[in-house]
């Protein structure tokens, strides 16, 4: 029960991830990722974020299929997804701000853990 409820914490931390990124622009975007709303406004950038969050979008659904999984299948992929958010955190954090590793990484690992343990 403790390990769906992290899942699906990360679930929705990622849907909301989604949804900043494929509403740009938008003041509150502009605040979570620390740009500029007249750099959001160029199509280049636009378009790139709308892409980044079609990607948190498919971890969200994958992390939320996890949920709904037969047993047999819902630990491996939970590990698998929680996997790929942990290694998106650790290279957003590498190569574009590092409080990537503690906002999107945190609770992942923290997921992680109790998946581990459990």
């Amino acid at each position: 029960m403790l390990l769906n409820l992290f899942v699906f914490i990360v679930a929705l931390q990622h849907l909301l991830i989604m949804w900043l990124e494929m509403t740009v622009p938008s003041p509150r975007a502009a605040r979570a990722f620390n740009i500029s709303p007249d750099k959001l406004q160029q199509k280049e950038i636009k378009t790139l974020f709308v892409n980044q969050g079609l990607y948190n979008g498919f971890l969200a659904a994958g992390l939320l299929w996890s949920l709904f999984a037969p047993a047999d299948l819902a630990r491996p992929l939970q590990a698998f997804f929680l996997g790929c958010v942990i290694t998106a955190a650790i290279f957003g954090a590498a190569t574009a701000n590092k409080k990537i590793l503690w906002i999107q990484g945190g609770p992942a690992m923290a997921a992680f853990l109790v998946w581990l343990f459990s």
